[in-house]
């Protein structure tokens, strides 16, 4: 191990390393995973001079400590939370230097669920199908991050124009998501087609990398029965056999033997990433939905 690199003191409920993914794989049944919110990955990565793709930190809740082997410059964003390097608190949502030896703390999301930590070099595990994310759904990548391991850094970037900060957006109160009917719409009855677009939804704390999982109308089907596995997309409105919407995200898996009755436009899913348990979810139809 080179100096390059940094240890894990504490990491958090789930801190995973995550990056652009893997797009491209479905058919080997692999899927995209990556940075749920993406922009943010991308922004602090911009902000520590990485190219937009390179791995960061995606934190889940209450944040992680780090402390890195050689000086770095490092930045936080996604859901807002306090940062501190040995004890003295720093900007969060700008760049960082942060000394060899010094204790970097993300401390609990404020609001919102999932913090990105970029660090200058990105963070240099290796690649595994051409990207450094994990995938909890596969297993593939590295694993999640565990207390008192090791992760190398790539070499830092060379001198750059930099921005000192950028506007993010905040997680969201209320969760939009533009959704165009699904392959199996006509699973559904005409009234459960209906109650899904113009009832509310809560998310559920059953949440995950794999789907954002929902509380509220049960959706009803016309078509008993069940599908022969088939293939599943990004965003895909997935039902089970509780009526209860599940929304795929970056984890997903490839197939699925449940009907889908929409799609979310995958730029709506963004904002999932930071929707807390209980934040009011409303499906909009678009692109034809029945009835709309």
């Amino acid at each position: 191990m080179t100096d390059r690199a940094f240890a894990v003191v504490r990491a958090g409920a789930l801190t995973t390393v995550q990056d652009g993914g893997r797009p491209g794989h479905a058919h080997l049944g692999v899927p995209r995973s990556g940075a749920l919110d993406r922009p943010a990955a991308a922004l602090v990565n911009r902000l520590v001079g990485n190219p937009s793709g390179a791995a960061v930190l995606e934190t889940t809740l209450n944040g992680c400590a780090l402390r890195p082997r050689c000086a770095v410059t490092v930045a936080v964003g996604g859901a807002p939370s306090a940062v501190t390097v040995d004890g003295r608190a720093v900007a969060w949502g700008t760049p960082v230097r942060v000394p060899a030896g010094a204790l970097l703390e993300v401390g609990p999301a404020l609001y919102g669920v999932r913090g990105y930590v970029a660090l200058s070099g990105g963070v240099a595990v290796e690649p595994v199908l051409g990207s450094r994310a994990t995938d909890l759904l596969s297993g593939l990548g590295p694993p999640p991050l565990t207390d008192g391991a090791v992760l190398p850094l790539g070499l830092a970037p060379l001198a750059h124009a930099r921005v000192d900060t950028v506007p993010q957006p905040g997680p969201p109160r209320e969760l939009i998501l533009r959704t165009t009917p699904g392959p199996r719409a006509d699973w559904f009855t005409t009234a459960a087609l209906r109650t899904l677009v113009t009832r509310p939804y809560r998310v559920s704390s059953a949440s995950n990398r794999i789907g954002l999982r929902t509380q509220g109308p049960s959706l009803e089907r016309a078509t008993a029965g069940e599908l022969p596995s088939e293939g599943m997309v990004l965003g895909a409105v997935q039902v089970p056999p509780d009526g209860s919407p599940v929304v795929f995200l970056a984890d997903h898996p490839t197939t699925g033997g449940y009907p889908v009755v929409g799609v979310v436009r995958e730029q709506d899913l963004t904002a999932a990433a930071q929707a807390v348990p209980g934040t009011v979810v409303r499906f909009v139809g678009v692109g034809g939905w029945p009835g709309a």
